[in-house]
């Protein structure tokens, strides 16, 4: 059986050290923590649930644990996370999944501007929209947008995928669509399989890097 934390009143530190108690016997369920930033960071490993919404900067450094939201999460959602899992079951706010070096984010509702900033290898799925500027100077990973994005998503794209199953009010720096070939779509397919995102992974296109440089200036003739 999960064992309850009721996180009401309490402080960060507090929360933490009772986490830590309690990931390597079971399942943690934590209720009332809305008022906690940074809850959760740099585990390396346990199997967590947030009932309600989570606070600012949740998962930050994770590094194995999987940790879900029941609820919205806030700002920096799983910032400069290396491996494990983050569900949020309804939307993110500003800055989610930024810096991510690995392990795989799916927020199944909305998520704000600069989601998925600088990614370096990590999956991160949005199964709603998102807002300016996402996946800004992405180096590595995948991101999955089923429906729309705002204006300059992927700018300054470098490496990695983008996967838009909606419109772009604008594509950044460095970007061009493509359609997808048959691998893009068996993995599409597997991300909504195992995440249970309805969608239909044909109708989507791919975002790719024109350029492998795209800080420097062409050569001269």
């Amino acid at each position: 059986m999960p064992r309850v934390l009721n996180a009401k009143d309490k402080d960060l530190r507090a929360v933490s050290a009772e986490i830590k108690g309690m990931i390597s016997e079971s399942k943690v369920i934590i209720e009332n923590a809305t008022h906690l930033h940074g809850l959760c960071g740099g585990l390396k490993g346990g199997d967590i649930t947030i009932e309600g919404n989570s606070g600012d900067y949740l998962g930050v450094l994770n590094d194995g644990a999987l940790i879900r939201v029941r609820g919205h999460a806030g700002k920096y959602l799983a910032d400069n996370m290396t491996r494990g899992t983050v569900l949020v079951e309804g939307d993110a706010d500003y800055g989610a999944a930024q810096y991510c070096y690995g392990g795989t984010v799916v927020i199944r509702g909305n998520a704000g501007d600069f989601t998925a900033t600088m990614n370096k290898g990590a999956t991160i799925l949005i199964g709603g929209d998102v807002g300016d500027e996402a996946a800004t100077y992405m180096l590595s990973g995948d991101v999955i947008i089923v429906g729309n994005a705002g204006s300059n998503l992927g700018n300054y794209l470098l490496r990695g995928n983008i996967y838009l199953g909606g419109e772009a009010a604008s594509l950044g720096h460095n970007c061009k669509l493509e359609d997808l070939n048959d691998e893009d779509v068996q993995k599409l397919l597997g991300y909504f399989k195992k995440y249970e995102i309805a969608a239909d992974a044909k109708r989507f296109r791919k975002i790719s890097p024109i350029s492998s440089k795209p800080f420097y200036s062409k050569e001269k003739k």
